[in-house]
C-alpha cells in the first residue's frame, strides 16, 4: 500500500492555482493565433475600398500629341497631320513604329521599310481610339494593326472615302484612307474599342487639318 506523500516539516503546503485563472490563461493562448489572424485580415481589408456605384474613373494620363506629332513630321519623312478633336477628347499615349517591307518605293518599285506615328485618345464615351499615320501601303498598314482583317465596306466622311476593315467577333475594326498633300500622300488608320461615331469624329478631326511638311 502506497503511503501518501507528506509535506516537508516547516513548509506550508503549496496552494493549487485557482481553476478560473488557469482556464483563463489556457483560453488566452488558444485564442492568440486567431487574434493575430484577425489583425492581419483587418489590415488587408483596410487597403481596399468599396464603391457602391461601381469603379471610379481613373485619371487619364496626359500626352502632348501636338508636340509629338510635330517631332514626328520633322523626322519620319512624310506629311503628318495634327488632329483637332472637339472638347472632351484627351490624348493619352503615342508611339513611333516601323513596318518591314511596308511600302513600295515610288522611284525603284522595291519594297522598303515604312514608318508609323500613332496617337491614342480617350473619347468622351470613355472608350479608347487611336490614329496611326504612315507612309505604308494600305494593306501593310492595316495588317500591322490587326491581322486577318478584310475590307467590309466604306464610309464617306465629308467627301473622303474611308475603307472599313473588319475581322471576327471581338476584333476591333480599322478605318483607313489615303490623304494627299503637296508634300506627298499619307496612309492614315483609325482603330479602337470606340463606336463608329467616335471613329467618324476622329476622322473629321484629322482630314480637315493641313499636314506638316516633312522635315519642318
Amino acid at each position: 500500500m502506497t503511503t501518501p506523500t507528506q509535506p516537508e516539516p516547516g513548509l506550508p503546503p503549496k496552494a493549487a492555482k485557482p481553476r478560473p485563472l488557469q482556464a483563463g490563461r489556457d483560453t488566452f493562448w488558444s485564442l492568440a493565433p486567431l487574434v493575430v489572424a484577425c489583425v492581419v485580415l483587418a489590415g488587408l481589408v483596410g487597403m481596399c475600398s468599396f464603391s457602391p456605384n461601381g469603379p471610379e474613373d481613373g485619371k487619364v494620363p496626359s500626352y502632348d500629341a501636338a508636340a509629338a506629332l510635330q517631332a514626328d513630321a520633322a523626322t519620319l519623312g512624310f506629311p503628318v497631320r495634327i488632329p483637332k478633336p472637339p472638347a472632351g477628347w484627351q490624348a493619352n499615349s503615342g508611339a513611333r513604329g516601323g513596318i518591314d517591307a511596308g511600302r513600295t518605293d515610288p522611284t525603284t518599285g522595291q519594297r522598303t521599310r515604312a514608318v508609323t506615328s500613332t496617337v491614342g485618345y480617350i473619347a468622351p464615351s470613355k472608350m479608347f481610339v487611336s490614329l496611326t499615320q504612315s507612309n505604308a501601303d494600305e494593306d501593310k498598314l492595316v495588317a500591322s494593326i490587326h491581322r486577318d482583317l478584310v475590307p467590309a465596306g466604306s464610309q464617306d466622311i465629308n467627301g473622303v472615302r474611308w475603307i472599313v476593315y473588319e475581322g471576327g467577333e471581338g476584333t476591333e475594326p480599322v478605318w483607313t484612307t489615303r490623304l494627299g498633300s503637296p508634300g506627298g500622300p499619307a496612309q492614315v488608320a483609325i482603330t479602337g474599342a470606340a463606336d463608329s461615331n467616335d471613329f467618324r469624329t476622329l476622322a473629321v478631326a484629322t482630314q480637315t487639318q493641313q499636314p506638316i511638311a516633312p522635315g519642318r
